[in-house]
């Protein structure tokens, strides 16, 4: 099957490879937003400050989304660099941090929004901005699929999508 300008260059198998790795992501990142959120919960109620709470909450969040990654959204990744892997996740990990808590810092001291409500309300808009920022760095730079693999797989897409064409032609030949 070939690419199309309406796929942007992309195949359909390809846009479908990709939607599978948003929906994965997006089940990962769910899970990893109940634990921080149960996290943050029970900080608050300890009565950490609630850039602090979301900070310790987030860093908990972070070490369980790293294992959904992985060994689920990415199991496919080059697995000779894993600390080079690690390493990166961190980074970039640690760059969606500040911009979550950057959000929430501006809405709790310059909106004055303090409650417990106003504190989930504005972990979760951080978290929001911070996840398009984390699944582009992820993809592009931690988890990297060996060039192999991906090459392999749209060779064996190209041959099958030939043989379904070939085979299409056939049985019209034949009526």
């Amino acid at each position: 099957m070939t690419a199309s300008p309406l796929t942007g260059g992309r195949t359909p198998s390809a846009l479908r490879r990709l939607a599978n790795e948003v929906a994965k992501f997006g089940i990962v990142g769910i899970s990893g937003l109940v634990v921080q959120l149960v996290s943050l919960s029970v900080l608050l109620d300890m009565k950490m400050q609630p850039v602090r709470a979301n900070i310790v909450a987030t860093v908990i969040a972070i070490a369980t989304n790293y294992i959904g990654y992985r060994y689920w959204v990415y199991r496919d990744s080059d697995k000779k660099t894993r600390s080079r892997e690690i390493s990166l996740f961190l980074v970039f990990s640690a760059i969606g941090l500040v911009i979550q808590s950057g959000v929430l810092y501006l809405l709790t001291y310059g909106l004055d929004m303090t409650s417990k409500l106003e504190t989930m309300v504005g972990t979760i808009l951080g978290i929001a901005v911070a996840t398009v920022f984390r699944f582009w760095a992820y993809r592009t730079w931690v988890f990297r699929v060996v060039p192999q693999a991906e090459e392999a797989l749209d060779a064996a897409e190209q041959i099958l999508a030939a043989e379904h064409v070939k085979r299409s032609t056939t049985v019209t030949h034949r009526r």
